[in-house]
């Protein structure tokens, strides 16, 4: 499921908002205790983020699908997507993390069809008390107030999510992401980003 970018900040009450990540998306899978994380081209990822692979072994469930980004943050907790690939011994940093910003499958269950807001309470309460698998930043309830934090952070954007949608494959306009438009240019990025990503979530 893909948000659909506009140009400017707004609001829409009772609509979540959310930090939008520079990450690399994923797809966390659990099935009978064997843990994959698949990028959007399909490839298994597991070995490269093995820290990441191990801490979703140890959730309790024996299977789930998470939908998030792998993030590295830099020293004010901005988010660097060229630090995946390379950063320098000087450069403090977090170790790769996942940001799960959605739940698909629970132990049988297939939540896409359940609205956002019933996803996202599982998804809390599995996610309770981890240090590496984590969910999506929530931010003020205003979609205004929330993008001011964005810019006053220095994070990437926001994006903003119908509680009531389901999980429906493809671009939709039940998410609705804003991008800082300088945002890039902050930082010195190494990007080649169309390598790292494909296409079927």
């Amino acid at each position: 499921m893909f948000a659909t970018q506009v140009a400017r900040p707004f609001h829409i009450p009772g609509w979540f908002y959310e930090e939008k990540y520079d990450g690399w998306r994923m797809l966390a899978v659990k099935d009978e205790g064997a843990v994959r994380l698949v990028s959007r081209n399909g490839r298994d990822h597991s070995r490269r983020f093995g820290h990441l692979a191990a801490a979703l072994s140890k959730l309790r469930p024996k299977s789930f699908t998470l939908d998030g980004e792998v993030v590295v943050f830099d020293r004010n907790l901005v988010s660097r997507f060229e630090w995946l690939r390379h950063r320098t011994q000087s450069d403090l940093a977090t170790p790769p993390m996942l940001m799960a910003f959605d739940l698909l499958h629970l132990s049988g269950k297939d939540y896409r069809r359940e609205p956002l807001k019933i996803r996202r309470r599982a998804l809390e309460t599995l996610l309770e008390d981890q240090l590496l698998i984590l969910p999506a930043r929530r931010l003020s309830p205003n979609g205004f107030a929330a993008w001011t934090e964005v810019v006053h952070r220095g994070w990437e954007g926001m994006v903003a999510k119908d509680p009531e949608s389901a999980y429906t494959p493809g671009r939709t306009l039940k998410w609705l992401k804003v991008k800082q438009s300088k945002y890039r240019a902050s930082h010195t990025h190494t990007r080649g980003r169309g390598s790292l990503s494909a296409r079927h979530h």
